[in-house]
Parts: C-alpha cells; sequence; structure tokens
C-alpha cells in the first residue's frame, strides 16, 4: 500500500523519523564496506557507463561476485563500442562465473549498442530515456541518475525496500510504491545517500553480526529495532 494523501502532520513526523534515523545511521555505517555502487564509483570516477554495466552485472548478485567480475571485465572493454566488438561467446566467458551469465551478457551488448545507435554511445541522463531502453528498470535508471549524473533520484532494491518499511520510513508493498512514497517524505538531499546507507545496513546485517566488529554491533542495536535484525535473519549476539 502506497502512501496516498497522508496528513501533512504524518509526512511530517515520518520525515523527522527517518532524517533521525538515517543521520545516526551514516555514523554507524561509516566503517564498513562500502556497496558495489560506491566502489565502482570511486574507482572509475563516476563513469556513467561502468555504473550501469556493474549495475546489470549486480542483479541477483551478491556485490563480493560482481565488484571483481566488473573489474575483470573493465580491462577488456570500458566503453559501447569497446564492448560491442566482444562476441556474446567472449563476454559470457568473461563473466560466466557470475549468475545469469548468458542472460546478463546479452543484456550488456544489448545495452550497449542501444547506446550506440541512439545515444551516441553516451549514457542518457534522464530517466525516461534510461528506461526507454530494454533491459534498464527504475533500479538502474535511478541509480545511474544518483551515483553518475549526481542528481536527486532513490534508487531502491531489496535492502531500501525492505529496510524503509520496517524502520517505519514507508509503509508500502513494492520497490516502486517504496520510491515514491520515499520521495513525499525524504528531503531530497537525502535522496541519492538513503540507498547507501541502506544498503550498507542490509548487506552487513545480512551475514552473522558476531563477524562485525563490537563497537558496530552496538551502534547498530542501538539504532535498529530486533524485529527488524530478526526480519532480515540476522543473529543477534550476545554483548558483555
Amino acid at each position: 500500500m502506497i502512501m496516498k494523501n497522508k496528513p501533512p502532520n504524518e509526512v511530517s513526523e515520518r520525515r523527522l523519523h527517518a532524517i533521525r534515523v538515517l543521520d545516526a545511521l551514516r555514523l554507524s555505517i561509516k566503517d564498513m564496506p562500502v556497496p558495489l555502487s560506491v566502489a565502482i564509483a570511486q574507482q572509475y570516477h563516476d563513469d556513467p557507463y561502468l555504473l550501469l554495466i556493474s549495475c546489470l552485472l549486480s542483479l541477483r548478485a551478491k556485490d563480493s561476485t560482481t565488484l571483481p567480475i566488473a573489474q575483470q571485465l573493465f580491462k577488456r572493454a570500458h566503453t559501447p563500442q569497446q564492448m560491442v566488438k566482444l562476441s556474446q561467446h567472449a563476454l559470457e566467458k568473461l563473466i560466466y562465473s557470475i549468475g545469469f551469465y548468458k542472460q546478463k551478457a546479452r543484456i550488456i551488448r544489448s545495452v550497449s549498442q542501444t547506446l550506440l545507435e541512439r545515444f551516441d554511445g553516451k549514457v542518457p541522463h534522464t530517466q525516461h530515456e534510461l528506461l526507454s531502453i530494454n533491459g534498464i528498470g527504475y533500479k538502474t535508471a535511478n541509480l545511474i541518475l544518483g551515483m553518475a549524473y549526481h542528481e536527486p533520484a532513490i534508487c531502491v532494491d531489496v535492502h531500501v525496500h525492505r529496510l524503509a518499511n520496517a524502520l517505519g520510513f514507508v509503509h508500502t508493498t513494492t520497490p516502486r510504491e517504496t520510491e515514491l512514497a520515499l520521495q513525499r517524505v525524504l528531503p531530497k538531499k537525502y535522496w541519492i545517500e538513503v540507498n547507501h546507507l541502506l544498503v550498507t545496513l542490509g548487506q552487513n546485517l545480512a551475514i552473522l553480526a558476531p563477524e562485525l566488529p563490537a563497537d558496530i554491533v552496538c551502534r547498530l542495536l542501538s539504532l535498529v529495532p530486533k524485529r527488524v535484525i530478526k526480519a532480515i535473519k540476522c543473529k543477534t549476539p550476545k554483548l558483555a
């Protein structure tokens, strides 16, 4: 159920709550491994094309699996022109250790070809144009807008959708509903960052909490309700 026609005071209360949690979360995750999109942006200087390809590779795959495969691929091809010169078989061999590699190779070549044919080899910087490319959905489009072009956009993946609901920011049933609801709740300056914060939290709570440094665990457990930790199947450590 998407948030529609909520009284102004209720939206304001949600906004204050969300801001308070996100500001605290920013401090709690600062020493944690960053998500794939941040790592790629840092390594390749916010290159829109490489961010796009890494996002396509990451679908239904862990960041820890995707990052080295993306890095290896970019040594062979880091532009649409270079990518389409790779045969389907050659591209599959480069990414074969990732899930759904045959399908992903087809999508990567198709998207790259579309960029050459319709956008002069450049990644477009509007949501409408990005969504017009077969293989790109709202999640990928908003990630590119935010990370590559620094345009206010909320990228909603499973972590953002699940945690935004569990933490009480929104009450929605689909990622698209979550995106639209978060647009109402969050000031625009949080739109890009909310993905980074919630994805980092979700990825690190998805592993066994006892493996995390104790000080980080303490901060997280003071911030995140136990029902959230239980919902994402994270074991709560016993703290001295």
